[in-house]
């Protein structure tokens, strides 16, 4: 099973940027989609971006369309998600989530998600 961890949240006011990193323990972290999902106080988990296996394909809400870029480097196991132009809406726990299902289908929906970071917080105030 692979290990995940979340790096790189914090505070920033709104139309900054953040980035965040996402490391896997896993040698066979190629194997796996990754998924960045939030949540909010009082809201459900919900859907940020994903990343196929090696990288070819990438998925946004479109809540976040055109302000964040996910990204994977296999050699190092990290996922990246830049986050630029944030708002406070943004504001939420952040997770990193491995999923063996890589299909478009499947990739932007929780359950599809075995393996989970323990997540990082962002703010962002206004």
């Amino acid at each position: 099973q692979v290990q995940l961890g979340e790096s790189g949240g914090g505070l920033v006011q709104a139309g900054g940027s953040l980035r965040l990193s996402c490391a896997a323990s896993e040698r066979t972290f190629s194997n796996y989609a990754i998924g960045w999902f939030r949540q909010a106080p009082g809201k459900e988990r919900e859907f940020v971006a994903a990343i196929s296996r090696i990288g070819a394909t990438t998925y946004y809400a479109d809540s976040v369309k055109g302000r964040f870029t996910i990204s994977r480097d296999n050699a190092k196991n990290t996922v990246s998600l830049q986050m630029n132009a944030l708002k406070p809406e943004d504001t939420a726990v952040y997770y990193c989530a491995a999923s063996a299902l890589s299909s478009s289908y499947y990739i932007t929906r929780t359950l599809s998600y075995s393996n989970w970071g323990q997540g990082t917080q962002v703010t962002v105030s206004s």
